[in-house]
């Protein structure tokens, strides 16, 4: 017995064929829109009532449409010299192809279907945007248009739609300037599916320009620009427009419109602004499950977990996200056991669980002590078989470490190195270069190399991140060129702050300039990369340039170059950016705030960077770290240290930045007590190995002269850099111990670490002091010769000096007279502190007139060149030096005592 389908196609279409005539027009009712944001289809032309109509009506809506049942028809269709006959027939079958995904039949009957028209076009290339072949959807609308068709309305969406999924926005702009030609400007779907793809491309204020181009007249442009704006991290913007959605009056927002700003306000943390939301979906009945998983998500994220509980109660059909986002909730408050709690419910009632539900509960157990619950999940992840997702073993691996299970944690680390997987790679590369690991970082990408595996960008961005030495950087540098990863902007974003990092800002910019498309990251880091290598002015253009080009500043790239301005001391400067922070609604953030306050610390500007501390809606460490530093800088001391006081009572997280700037404070009194109770606080909190801290502390101790406890502090400090390298040789100087300060900078040499112009500053201080005068001609010598260093004002001075104190007055002169620039005050006031000592009367005077010829108002070479005459005896050359400096309008400071 032939089936009941069958028999019933047999039927239906031996009565169709005994008509008198057969005229039907297309029976498509529904071709598929380019974008997620349409929920509801333009009106198509009726159909005409026919049998086969009918048959291919209920045919689609039946459960039975399949590739099987859908070619028997096709070959009773062609049985009965029906499928010839007219172009609709044909449509018909080509969308039912379409609709059971059997798009490589729908293509054959296309190539030797009857005449075409626009609908099959759309059928095809529908079909292959169903089956992800958006590559074959852009060939056939390639081939349509050399045909000669008119495309419609469906023809662009879905095209647009095709250029979205593969990431080709250049294709779909030249569509849609196809299509504006075409009369289409003010079409809803065609210019949704612009706004998605030049939104889903980072080119947001693009997107803003084509959704403000034509009036929208229904909610389909206007949930496509909400959604973009949220994926482009404008969330802000979001809001504004959905406020101005519901101005509107026209149209309400859907249940599409809803989960776009409920997700902006959780990234804002928006709770208020979330409330009225939830409102707007009472009033309009939009809750189903996405509507009820964002607001729950929404409560969930700021905090209040008993919110988004009722929310989640109450909800008719839950998802795995539902359930997921309820996890994370609790895991943010660090309530694990709610979180397990409610994942063992999950698994009772048959949930399904995902990556992200396993991700997020492996961060609650991310803790001391948690061992064996992180085992049990281990074996859980196995059973379930996500064993072999990067992602989920990336944070095995860290929660391993976390509850101290180094060795599970290594060996999972072996596991996924040892895999062909090159995302499982990406991750573990990713996880070296967190931690750092240069060495092992590298190591694993070059044996990805020698398997024949292919890093990808997030593989080669990651191990760019650790490299620190040019000569590796251009290795990966000319690998990058020949896989042809250069072009992509997150690689030459990471390859140009290499350079950057290895002070090769030629290389860096070079890079650069390169990228065609530069996004904000592109452009910050460029910033940052000028700011840090001491080129401000640099940094300063390049901004202007980004808001030329039309590229939005956000938080890191104020962040960035405030930082640049702070080196510049321009508060003109300041002041432009700190109007630009606000027009960009960015006043109240924390990160932006802060940075606000180092600028006016830094400028001096005391008063206006408390005022904006106080304007914060929270303090950080960073805020109030910068305002510490800024009270030490000026001289308020006292208000420096109340705020660090403050700082502990509120239980700030005290950072290096903070106790360096504290100490530096104390430095400039005479409070040694309160000095040692700071380096006990350091260590109390395991700060005193802190490079930063460490220096600061050898530098309050040289000054309160216990040289033993600047070599304690500075033992204490793990791995020295340069700065800490410098004030340790400085102490050693300033405490005339010029043969300690000369071993240490040996050491320090073989320690591969390259002295600059202040070290070697502290070296020739160092021999002056200690009367190490054949050593000081060697290391100046050395300085020019075998480092390239250019003396300047501070090293002439230091040579100077070291002759002077050795008797060498003489000798002294003629190096001043054989200096290549012309000697300044210092210089010449070295040598009359020299002459004073020596009571060398005559080179003594042709100091001090060398130093009133320098700064005719400074008392102080007339008072020098007056006590040396005095020693001598010569009173009336005293009497005379007294005159002149009332004759050039020089005073002496009076003294006084605290006595």
């Amino acid at each position: 017995m032939k089936p009941l389908f069958i028999r019933n196609i047999h039927e239906r279409v031996s009565s169709s064929s005994s008509s008198s005539a057969i005229h039907l027009k297309h029976s498509l009712a529904v071709i598929d829109p380019p974008s997620i944001f349409f929920d509801e289809e333009p009106e198509l032309a009726a159909a005409t009532v026919d049998p086969i109509l009918a048959l291919f009506n209920d045919y689609a809506k039946s459960g039975q449409c399949t590739a099987p049942n859908t070619k028997v028809l096709h070959a009773h269709l062609l049985k009965r010299h029906l499928l010839q006959s007219q172009v609709g027939i044909s449509d018909s079958l080509m969308d039912c192809y379409r609709k059971c995904d059997a798009t490589g039949y729908a293509l054959k009957l296309f190539d030797t279907g009857p005449e075409r028209s626009v609908v099959s076009w759309n059928v095809l290339i529908s079909g292959c945007n169903n089956e992800f072949l958006f590559l074959e959807s852009w060939k056939q609308f390639c081939r349509m248009h050399k045909s000669g068709f008119e495309a419609d309305e469906i023809t662009y969406g879905s095209v647009i739609s095709a250029c979205t999924r593969m990431q080709a926005p250049l294709n779909g702009m030249q569509v849609y300037s196809l299509a504006l030609r075409k009369g289409f400007r003010a079409n809803s779907y065609v210019r949704a599916g612009m706004i998605d793809l030049l939104a889903k491309n980072y080119k947001f204020d693009d997107a803003l320009r084509v959704f403000h181009d034509v009036l929208c007249e229904n909610v389909v442009c206007w949930n496509a620009i909400i959604a973009g704006a949220v994926r482009n991290g404008e969330n802000r913007i979001a809001l504004d427009l959905f406020r101005q959605l519901c101005r509107h009056g026209t149209f309400l927002p859907n249940s599409f419109t809803f989960p776009c700003v409920l997700t902006a306000c959780a990234m804002l943390g928006d709770l208020e602004t979330g409330k009225v939301i939830q409102g707007w979906i009472i009033k309009c009945g939009s809750y189903d499950v996405y509507v009820s998983t964002s607001l729950s998500d929404l409560y969930a994220k700021c905090g209040d977990m008993e919110g988004a509980m009722k929310i989640f109660t109450r909800m008719r059909f839950r998802n795995v996200v539902s359930w997921t986002a309820m996890i994370s909730g609790f895991v943010q408050l660090d309530d694990s056991i709610s979180a397990v709690q409610l994942f063992k419910e999950m698994r009772r009632l048959g949930e399904e669980i995902n990556t992200f539900t396993i991700t997020s509960l492996l961060s609650a157990c991310g803790r001391p002590g948690s061992t064996k619950s992180a085992a049990q999940f281990h074996a859980l992840i196995i059973k379930c078989g996500f064993d072999l997702d990067p992602a989920v073993g990336a944070s095995l691996i860290n929660t391993y470490s976390k509850v101290g299970a180094v060795d599970s944690s290594e060996l999972i680390s072996g596991e996924m190195e040892r895999g062909r997987n090159p995302h499982s790679h990406a991750v573990v590369i990713s996880l070296h270069a967190q931690a750092n690991d240069a060495e092992r970082a590298v190591e694993l990408f070059v044996r990805m190399l020698q398997e024949g595996l292919r890093p990808d960008k997030y593989c080669t961005s990651s191990l760019l991140s650790v490299v620190n030495t040019l000569s590796l950087g251009r290795q990966v540098h000319s690998h990058v060129i020949k896989s042809g990863l250069v072009f992509d902007v997150s690689v030459a974003s990471s390859l140009f702050t290499m350079y950057s990092k290895c002070h090769s800002l030629g290389e860096s910019y070079e890079i650069f300039g390169q990228i065609c498309e530069k996004d904000n990251v592109s452009w910050t880091s460029m910033i940052a990369g000028f700011a840090n290598n001491n080129h401000p002015d640099e940094a300063v253009r390049l901004f202007r340039n980004m808001l030329l080009e039309g590229s939005s500043p956000d938080q890191s790239t104020f962040v960035a170059i405030l930082t640049a301005i702070c080196s510049l001391n321009s508060v003109r400067e300041g002041k432009e950016i700190h109007a630009k922070v606000i027009r960009l609604g960015f006043g109240e953030e924390i990160t932006v705030g802060g940075a606000l306050v180092m600028m006016y610390s830094k400028c001096g500007y005391l008063k206006l960077a408390r005022r904006l501390l106080d304007l914060l809606p929270l303090w950080d460490d960073v805020a109030c770290s910068s305002m510490i530093s800024g009270y030490a800088q000026n001289g308020y001391i006292e208000e420096a240290l109340l705020m660090f006081h403050k700082m502990l009572k509120a239980n700030f997280a005290i950072d290096s930045f903070s106790i360096s700037s504290v100490v530096q404070a104390v430095t400039l009194t005479n409070r040694s007590d309160i000095g040692t109770q700071l380096q006990s606080y350091t260590m109390k909190v395991g700060l005193d190995s802190n490079v930063a801290v460490g220096s600061s502390l050898v530098a309050m101790y040289s000054k309160f002269g216990g040289i033993n406890d600047c070599v304690k502090a500075f033992d204490q400090i793990e791995s020295p850099d340069l700065i800490g390298w410098t004030t340790m040789i400085m102490s050693y100087a300033r405490h005339g111990i010029g043969e300690e300060a000369l071993r240490l900078f040996e050491l320090m040499k073989r320690k591969k670490m390259r002295p600059d112009p202040v070290t070697f500053v502290g070296v020739l201080s160092a021999c002056s002091h200690s009367g190490l005068v054949e050593e000081g001609h060697f290391y100046f010598d050395s300085m020019v010769k075998d480092y390239g260093i250019e003396p300047n004002y501070r090293h002439y001075a230091c040579m100077v000096d070291l002759l002077g104190r050795s008797g060498r007055l003489k000798e002294a002169e003629r190096f001043i007279s054989n200096m290549p620039v012309e000697p300044n005050a210092l210089v010449w006031e070295t040598l009359l502190a020299a002459c004073k000592v020596h009571g060398d009367i005559e080179l003594g005077k042709l100091a001090a007139k060398q130093i009133t010829k320098c700064r005719p108002s400074d008392a102080g070479a007339y008072i020098s060149l007056s006590n040396i005459y005095a020693d001598m005896g010569q009173w009336e050359e005293v009497m005379n030096i007294r005159s002149s400096m009332k004759g050039a309008k020089a005073k002496k400071e009076p003294g006084w005592s605290v006595v």
